[in-house]
């Protein structure tokens, strides 16, 4: 028979191994629930910023010229160099 002082739970170690047990138990599930957050909100991420359609956006010249003048403004390029897209765009 087990002696005095041998705990039930745990193989002997009493409540504290049982308190240790929850705890650890607590952790791995509070482990597993934030992954599946932060896998659920990167995946809702790409699709609010449109990652599959970033491109799309500038595939009409009217996009184009925007971000041309956008980095005219911005000094990206120089005044020949806009004058040169224009010229490949067909705008001027």
């Amino acid at each position: 028979m087990m002696g005095p002082g041998y705990g039930y739970m745990m193989g002997g170690y009493g409540w504290i191994g049982t308190l240790l047990m929850f705890v650890f138990g607590a952790l791995v599930i509070a482990g597993i629930v934030v992954l599946v957050v932060w896998a659920v909100r990167s995946v809702g991420d790409h699709s609010e910023r449109g990652e599959g359609s970033r491109h799309a956006a500038t595939d009409t010249p009217d996009a184009a010229i925007a971000i041309a003048r956008r980095r005219l403004a911005s000094g990206e390029i120089t005044g020949e160099q806009y004058d040169e897209i224009m010229r490949t765009l067909g705008s001027r």
